[in-house]
């Protein structure tokens, strides 16, 4: 049994600095992660910040850190945050045999880096400059700070794209890469033969993820004959009401249903159930989402923007194209026992328990 400490201080997606307060963190990819390590036999402390840190109490079957955040101005807890007590836990705390951390553009990489080169692997999913004042610091840190005081840490990228990008500043980037895993003990495989006539999108509803437009082309797809079908739209956010009065005006008032916020117990039968999960965003990297569908045998209809995109395509786990409208629904519909059979076995190449076992074959190759 080995000991591993992941160090990922941002559990979840805050779009502005104040951060939501949830109830729970067991929905969250990196919870799964950890699950995964336990699972594949060794003994796992997760480090997060303290703003993250759920409202109600939970008990969790691994250990869990909550280290406060400092210098918000410049350190903002949502994309940048600054714990200064990790230094001195690394420090004592030398019993760990592999360090992960997330994010080469990050303090918690540079302190672990700096204190633990050899048994830190950074789990980086980035693939350009991150747009914070005008990409000013991004550039700075991958050109000077990454490139020479983290140069020693080995970078375990999370897609092609990711390792293109962190290739031009870290020397030591692995060519495997490891996206998020799935507890596939909470996604239990579904007989994929019995689809009904739906597609879902499990999203924010907010600008970026042009739910809009998800909405027109299932609008188009229902005009060309297709009015048994019904599309479920899981998640909340800004645009809800004005999704709402796109879906009136388009008169699929019955046929669109929004689910607002769902657990993953609630969501997974809608998901299961599904012919596709439609994504339309404009700007993402690895969507957990996508994972999820995958893992339950439910393809995927995407935009090329997604970082998941590049295995969806290269192993037909659904349709990939910049545009996609009612044909693209067409066609998954027509091919859906293909392309669920796809996802079925390619499933296990997403659990965490593999992924898990991929990061300590790296740390020593």
């Amino acid at each position: 049994m080995s000991k591993v400490l992941v160090i990922n201080p941002i559990l979840y997606t805050a779009e502005h600095n104040k951060i939501p307060r949830v109830d729970s963190i067991k929905d969250t990819m990196i919870y799964s992660m950890c699950l995964g390590f336990q699972e594949a036999g060794h003994e796992v402390t997760l480090i997060a910040a303290k703003d993250y840190r759920p409202g109600k109490e939970e008990k969790y079957p691994f250990t869990v850190l909550w280290l406060r955040t400092v210098g918000h101005k410049i350190f903002q807890p949502r994309c940048f945050p600054y714990m200064p007590a990790l230094r001195g836990y690394l420090r004592k705390h030398t019993e760990y045999d592999m360090i992960v951390s997330s994010e080469v553009f990050a303090t918690w990489s540079y302190t672990a880096a700096r204190l633990c080169p050899d048994k830190t692997l950074i789990w980086h999913e980035l693939a350009a400059h991150n747009n914070m004042l005008h990409q000013i610091p991004s550039q700075v840190w991958y050109h000077l700070v990454a490139r020479f005081l983290m140069h020693r840490a080995k970078v375990v990228p999370r897609s092609a794209a990711a390792a293109s990008f962190i290739r031009q500043f870290m020397p030591r980037v692995t060519d495997i890469t490891i996206d998020h895993g799935v507890d596939l003990k909470k996604f239990p495989l579904p007989d994929v033969t019995d689809k009904a006539n739906q597609f879902v999108v499990v999203s924010q509803l907010i600008a970026r993820k042009q739910i809009a437009r998800t909405i027109e082309a299932f609008g188009d797809f229902v005009k060309q004959g297709n009015d048994g079908y019904c599309l479920y739209i899981i998640g909340k956010g800004e645009e809800e009401e004005r999704l709402k009065g796109l879906v009136k005006n388009r008169e699929l008032e019955t046929r669109v249903i929004f689910c607002g916020q769902m657990s993953h117990a609630e969501l997974i039968p809608v998901v299961a159930k599904s012919k596709a999960l439609l994504v339309s965003t404009r700007k993402d990297n690895n969507m957990v989402s996508i994972v999820e569908s995958i893992a339950l045998g439910t393809p995927v209809v995407t935009t090329p923007v997604p970082y998941n995109a590049a295995y969806i395509r290269q192993e037909e786990l659904g349709i990939v194209e910049a545009d996609w409208g009612a044909d693209a629904l067409a066609r998954v519909v027509a091919e859906n026992e293909r392309y669920a059979g796809n996802c079925v076995r390619y499933r296990k190449e997403l659990s965490n328990r593999a992924c898990a076992e991929k990061f300590f074959t790296l740390l020593f190759f």
